[in-house]
C-alpha cells in the first residue's frame, strides 16, 4: 500500500507500462500477420491466446528474476568470443525473424496457394500458436530486461505488463485488419520484423543498437505511407497472395 503514495512508483509505473507497449508493438504486428494464415474464425482466438501466453511468459520470467539475470553471465565461448543465455536467445531469435520475415514476403508476392498445401485446421492452428511461443519467448525476455531496469518494485512490473497486454488485446484485432486490408502496411510490417530480427541478431553479437531509432524509422516510414493513401484515395493495386484466397487448384 506504500506504493501508492510514493509519486516515484507511479511514473515508474507510467513510464514502464508506456515502454511495454511500445516494446510490444512488433509482438502484435508478428502474431497479426502470422493469424492471417488461419481461417478467419480461428483467428481472433489465436490472437488472444498468443498475447495470453506472451503475459504469461512475461510474469513467470519476471517472477523467476535470478534465472533471467544470470542469463547475462558468460556461457560458451566461440573464437574467443563469450557469449551469454541472452545473447543466444537473441541470437537465435533474430535469425528466425528474419527467415519468417523473408519467407512471408515470399508468399505473399509470389506463391499461389492451392487447397492440397493448406493444413488442416487443429494442425494450422497448433503450428502457428508454436510459432507465436517461440518468438513470445525472446520479446518477453526483452520485455523483463527492460522492466528490471527501469523500476524497483516487482508489483509496478507486474501491473505495467498486466496493463500493456491489456492494450494490445484490446487493439490488436484492430491492427490486424488494418495491416491485412492494405498490402503497402503489410509490406512494411514484415520490413520491421526483418529489421528488429537484423537487431536482435546484432545484440546477440554485443553490438547494441537502441530501438528508438528502429521505431522512429518505422513511424515515419508508417507516416509516409498514409500520406501515399491519403493522396492515392482509391484502393490498393495489389492482391498479395493469402492461404484463404486461393486459385481454384
Amino acid at each position: 500500500m506504500d506504493l501508492l503514495t510514493e509519486p516515484a512508483a507511479w511514473l515508474s509505473l507510467i513510464t514502464l507500462t508506456a515502454m511495454e507497449i511500445v516494446l510490444g508493438i512488433d509482438n502484435v504486428i508478428f502474431i497479426s500477420i502470422l493469424t492471417d494464415k488461419l481461417p478467419p474464425g480461428q483467428q481472433p482466438l489465436a490472437r488472444r491466446l498468443g498475447l495470453s501466453l506472451a503475459l504469461i511468459l512475461r510474469l513467470a520470467l519476471l517472477f523467476a528474476i535470478t534465472w533471467v539475470m544470470g542469463l547475462t553471465d558468460p556461457l560458451i565461448t566461440v573464437v574467443g568470443r563469450e557469449f551469454t543465455g541472452r545473447d543466444l536467445i537473441l541470437l537465435g531469435g533474430g535469425l528466425f525473424l528474419i527467415v519468417k520475415a523473408t519467407r512471408e514476403i515470399h508468399e505473399n508476392l509470389e506463391v499461389v496457394h492451392t487447397a492440397r498445401e493448406t493444413p488442416s485446421g487443429r494442425s494450422a492452428f497448433t503450428i502457428i500458436l508454436a510459432q507465436i511461443l517461440a518468438l513470445d519467448i525472446v520479446f518477453s525476455l526483452d520485455s523483463v530486461i527492460t522492466a528490471v531496469g527501469m523500476a524497483q518494485h516487482i508489483a509496478v512490473m507486474v501491473i505495467a505488463m498486466v496493463v500493456a497486454v491489456g492494450v494490445m488485446l484490446a487493439f490488436s484485432a484492430s491492427i490486424a485488419a488494418f495491416v491485412n486490408r492494405h498490402p503497402s502496411m503489410k509490406m512494411l510490417a514484415l520490413s520491421f520484423l526483418l529489421l528488429i530480427g537484423v537487431v536482435l541478431v546484432a545484440d546477440g553479437m554485443g553490438q547494441h543498437v537502441g530501438k528508438g531509432y528502429i521505431y522512429f524509422a518505422m513511424a515515419f516510414s508508417f507516416g509516409v505511407e498514409l500520406l501515399n493513401m491519403r493522396v492515392r484515395g482509391k484502393p490498393a493495386p495489389v492482391s498479395l497472395h493469402n492461404r484463404f484466397d486461393r486459385e481454384p487448384g
